[in-house]
């Protein structure tokens, strides 16, 4: 065969293959797309859906949203799951306050209820790789544990009374402009960038850093891609495993902080479902229930179309029965497309 009549190297159909846009990256723009038609339908449901004071309640409440869902991602691309997230928020929040109570600064009785965080998060990632008990079970028992006792320590009751610096990180901005009106009540004139947005912003700048630069996001995918394959390669899945848990209890330790600090109160019946939200947020964006993939990126897209879900609802005067239904419905498409995905 003559040289003019051999196919060029590079143009197969393996070549022609490499050239497409793999499955996670169309995953991520069509949930983009989505989010897109979101805030353009409840736009045009609403002349306040754009409003400065929305548009701050939606970073507010995706900030929370945002936490689960970054530490819920790392352990779904492990290959697991963390149904205590929600439970794990409220004993955080409620650590934290008890802390204040008892004379503590505020920053030490924030860091303290991260650190109860992680510490059911290592308990969490313990269970599952020393007593092999499959991740829903042992994160379900967690789930049950953690809102027992913080309904335990408190009898119930909300802490209250926790002082204006403990609302700071919840209702705090930056770069906040208030000028003072002549009849002495303040006025203000820029709302600024909320805490809790910056705080999503920096940690997931820094989860996307680790899981796309380090060592240890490379042994995360690796073990959730194929546990055996990465044993054999010398990672140490165990230690990896515990890792995530640690992460994503120390990130819903951070998530009860930031919504106790807004409510100025700690309650330790809030966090209730936040965990679906949270499963919610890492699938819709991208991730897979059978471990292996997931992005940050994706979860950060996840997390606003739950939120932006929930606010447009809620302006539209949707009863919060059939927000549940609705957002039960988006985790159920959610998995299935992530089904779907996989069988290919």
């Amino acid at each position: 065969m003559s040289q003019a009549l051999k196919p060029a190297a590079g143009r197969g159909p393996a070549s022609f293959a490499s050239l497409m846009p793999d499955a996670g990256k169309i995953h991520r723009l069509s949930a983009l797309l989505t989010l897109l038609l979101l805030i353009v339908g409840f736009a045009l449901a609403s002349q306040s859906f754009f409003s400065v004071n929305n548009g701050l309640t939606i970073l507010l409440q995706t900030s929370v949203i945002g936490l689960l869902g970054i530490g819920m991602t790392m352990v779904i691309i492990t290959g697991g799951i963390d149904l205590s997230v929600g439970s794990v928020l409220a004993l955080a929040g409620v650590g934290t306050a008890m802390a204040v109570k008892a004379g503590v600064p505020v920053g030490l009785a924030m860091g303290l209820g991260v650190v109860i965080g992680a510490a059911c998060g290592a308990v969490n990632g313990l269970v599952v790789t020393k007593a092999k008990i499959p991740p829903f079970v042992a994160t379900l028992g967690m789930m049950l544990m953690a809102r027992g006792l913080a309904l335990q320590l408190t009898g119930a009751a909300p802490i209250s009374q926790l002082g204006e610096a403990f609302g700071r990180l919840g209702n705090g901005a930056l770069f906040r402009v208030v000028e003072l009106q002549p009849n002495g009540f303040p006025k203000v004139i820029f709302p600024g960038i909320p805490y809790p947005a910056i705080l999503l912003l920096v940690v997931a700048a820094g989860a996307a850093y680790m899981l796309h630069r380090r060592q240890i996001g490379r042994h995360i995918y690796a073990t959730g891609s194929n546990e055996e394959a990465a044993r054999l390669s010398g990672v140490r899945v165990d230690r990896t495993k515990l890792y995530a848990y640690v992460m994503s209890g120390a990130l819903a330790g951070l998530a009860g902080n930031v919504l106790m600090s807004r409510l100025v109160t700690a309650q330790p019946s809030e966090g209730v479902m936040y965990e679906l939200d949270a499963i919610a947020a890492a699938v819709i964006g991208g991730a897979s229930l059978s471990g292996g993939v997931g992005t940050v990126s994706g979860t950060m897209i996840g997390a606003f179309i739950i939120g932006i879900l929930r606010n447009g609802l809620n302006m539209a005067g949707v009863s919060a029965f059939i927000q549940q239904i609705v957002i039960g419905a988006v985790v159920i498409g959610a998995v299935w497309i992530d089904q779907m995905r996989n069988r290919r």
